[in-house]
């Protein structure tokens, strides 16, 4: 497992159970068909741009991502 993706697994387990599921299950979704030939053509500029931010270490905090999920509850 990368480091990365450890400060992904710790920042995911400090929310409530029900935002890990579903965290859980987005990721197994990702994990079966999370390839590049999969992202539509209008969805890649958005993708290419989120994936900079990530290089540059520009990412959400676990408060932000936590209130981001709540949003759509």
């Amino acid at each position: 497992m990368t480091k990365r993706f450890e400060q992904a697994v710790e920042a995911v387990r400090r929310l409530p159970a029900a935002d890990q599921d579903w965290i859980a299950e987005a990721m197994l979704s990702l994990a079966r068909v999370g390839t590049a030939d999969d992202i539509e053509p209008e969805h890649l500029e958005d993708v290419l741009a989120g994936l900079a931010e990530i290089e540059r270490g520009e990412l959400a905090s676990p408060d932000e991502v936590e209130a981001s999920f709540r949003s759509f509850g």
